[in-house]
């Protein structure tokens, strides 16, 4: 088993995830959190292997952000799907674009400042140990629950806002690094 195999299993599952989500029953929402659940210990998984096995890699790296933002995204999409029915006209499917899209936007801010010399992705891990990825781990627990609505609701107002956050330090970073190069 190497660590690609865990990121590729943990795309299948997030991508199974939002299927279930979309299904829109209680218990399809019950099935998609508990794949959720495995999709995002599969994420932890594979790079705990990596490191253990010593086996990272940047290509390792880049598919596992890949991974992350597209099961992400899929899941949120997924949601707006499933409780399309419970938001007016439409507003539904269009929360879940807005919070699928602007993960997956957040995800590709953090492979630029990853694939640049701005910033390493693994710098942007929340404070007291816990990474922002571990916010994920509030999905599955609130479509358990029943919260699914307002899990959308969070999401589509919280991605956008971690979208302009990284944008800001995306530009913040860009000007220290011009400043440096230019006085040295």
């Amino acid at each position: 088993m190497r660590p690609n195999h865990l990121t590729t299993a943990r795309l299948l599952t997030g991508v199974a995830a939002a299927g279930a989500f979309a299904a829109g029953t209680q218990g399809w929402a019950l099935a998609g959190a508990a794949i959720l659940i495995a999709s995002l210990l599969l994420d932890r998984a594979d790079g705990v292997l990596a490191r253990l096995s010593g086996q990272t890699s940047r290509a390792g790296h880049l598919y596992d952000l890949f991974a992350d933002g597209a099961s992400n995204a899929a899941v949120f999409i997924g949601i707006g799907v499933g409780l399309a029915g419970i938001f007016p006209a439409g507003w539904g499917l269009a929360l879940g674009l807005i919070a699928g899209v602007a993960v997956a936007a957040a995800e590709g801010l953090v492979l630029y400042l990853d694939a640049t010399s701005l910033q390493k992705s693994s710098d942007l891990g929340g404070r007291w140990g816990i990474d922002p990825d571990d916010a994920m781990f509030m999905v599955p627990l609130g479509m358990a629950l029943g919260w699914g609505k307002g899990i959308l609701l969070a999401a589509a107002l919280g991605a956008p806002l971690a979208v302009m956050v990284l944008a800001a330090v995306l530009v913040w970073r860009s000007r220290q690094q011009r400043v440096a190069e230019s006085d040295g």
